[in-house]
């Protein structure tokens, strides 16, 4: 039986991904704790502190399989403490002497810390290659319609005209900055840790940094410069990452619900016989879900700045806050996982109703180009009385539901300086967007080793 949706046979898919979830999974975290008193064995060995063949048993023997899990819960119950029951457990399946060398030097924190790291390294390259799936279908996708001009819109009204590639470039481009920061960013959080008791290193005495040098290397993360176990701004660093790349995730679906209302219609999120999107109305095709990714990337961002909170610690190391660090980094990794995962099903299935596109691109009868008129205008009268006049003809047309060229032709103050043939060319959408084409050959070009 489960209590939580990321793990709901029901509901699990919609809220992670079974690759992320197996990240953080309890064999994955006991493993990765295996996996950090390994290595700091092997470490302390090159080191002299601990027999090279004791060493060389805690590792042969640092699986899983060799914890039972009952007694690990019974002990945490009874210990109250977060790993002794392990330490235990494990060294039972270890001879007398590799026993004794199990921890050595070592406090609970060092081995949790690292613990979690291990588990982040992971859940990093899994992130790094959803959002590397979701910069691939937006690069593909402005390719295939960075010529589609559509209605830009600006405070929900039309504003100027744009092409729908345009549009999904500025998302690419986003995931792109994603990627640059996870990427510049990993060497602050994805760090190990081995520090003892108040962070001195005082058990290994001369020997420690050197011991946390080779620790840390043979697990793969950066060496600190200095303790970290009151210092968890890395993980807040990571945290507002996942956050931001959330909120593009977001804005991506909400953007897709929106174009995907019955009066706009332009862009829906992929439809096929069978998928219902009401209970009681037959006819409704809801964009259901870019509503689950946007659900699921508010879960993240709420939980994220518990990164920020966590920074508040006391003296040389503080249980309060650090023991969070085990809900909400996992809870942020699923979440996001499980939306991008939602996110990348859309991008592929999307839908472009290119008909409804044009339409709504000649909804306002000409005024979607009004500033085009207005800066040819202006040339003849003057920036500001060419605002003034186009703005009286649009607000006219806009009353008395006519189209933009009709009150212009009768207006002297347009005509006199102004033809019919220019007027006609100038209020064609298609010929107002812009650089929209060119900066979306830029971001191809920026990303181009992404599509090969």
């Amino acid at each position: 039986m489960t209590s939580s949706v990321i793990d709901s046979a029901l509901f699990k898919d919609q809220y992670g991904t079974e690759a992320m979830r197996t990240v953080f999974s309890d064999e994955t975290q006991i493993q990765k704790w295996l996996d950090a008193w390994a290595a700091l064995a092997q470490a302390e060995a090159t080191q002299g502190i601990v027999p090279q063949d004791a060493a060389d048993e805690i590792k042969a023997k640092a699986v899983y399989e060799n914890i039972n899990m009952d007694d690990v819960r019974e002990g945490f119950k009874k210990t109250a403490h977060p790993l002794m029951p392990q330490i235990k457990s494990f060294t039972q399946s270890l001879s007398k002497e590799a026993g004794g060398y199990v921890h050595w030097g070592a406090t609970t924190q060092d081995i949790t810390d690292t613990g979690l790291v291990l588990q982040l390294k992971d859940a990093q390259a899994l992130i790094v290659s959803q959002v590397e799936d979701l910069l691939r279908d937006c690069l593909k996708q402005a390719d295939k319609y960075k010529n589609l001009v559509m209605a830009g819109r600006t405070h929900a009204q039309h504003a100027v005209p744009i092409t729908l590639g345009y549009k999904i470039a500025i998302w690419a481009n986003e995931f792109g900055r994603h990627l640059e920061r996870l990427e510049q960013a990993k060497h602050r959080y994805l760090v190990g840790e081995l520090a003892g008791a108040a962070g001195t290193l005082a058990s290994l005495g001369d020997k420690g940094l050197a011991v946390q040098a080779k620790y840390c290397d043979l697990l793969g993360l950066e060496t600190p410069t200095i303790t970290w176990h009151v210092s968890r701004d890395g993980f807040a660093e990571f945290s507002d990452i996942l956050s931001m790349i959330a909120g593009t995730v977001a804005k991506i679906a909400n953007e897709i619900i929106n174009l995907q209302r019955t009066e706009i219609e332009e862009v829906e999120e992929g439809f096929t016989m069978g998928k219902i999107g009401s209970s009681t109305m037959p006819q409704k095709r809801n964009p259901m879900i870019c509503e689950n990714i946007v659900a699921t990337t508010r879960l993240v961002q709420a939980s994220a700045p518990l990164g920020t909170t966590a920074m508040v610690q006391e003296h040389e190391r503080d249980m309060t806050f650090w023991q969070t660090d085990w809900a909400y980094l996992p809870q942020i990794c699923i979440n996001l996982s499980g939306a991008m995962a939602m996110l990348h099903t859309v991008l592929n299935q999307m839908i472009v109703h290119e008909d409804n596109i044009k339409r709504n691109l000649a909804m306002t009868k000409g005024m979607i180009v009004s500033e085009r008129v207005m800066l040819d205008l202006g040339r003849y009268l003057g920036r500001q009385v060419a605002h003034e006049v186009i703005y009286e003809n649009c607000m006219k047309a806009f009353e008395e539901d006519k189209p933009l060229l009709e009150l212009l032709l009768q207006d002297k103050r347009v005509t006199d300086d102004v033809d019919e043939a220019t007027l006609r060319e100038l209020l064609d959408p298609e010929n107002y967007t812009g650089s929209s084409a060119k900066m979306v050959d830029r971001v191809l070009a920026q990303y181009s080793d992404h599509l090969k």
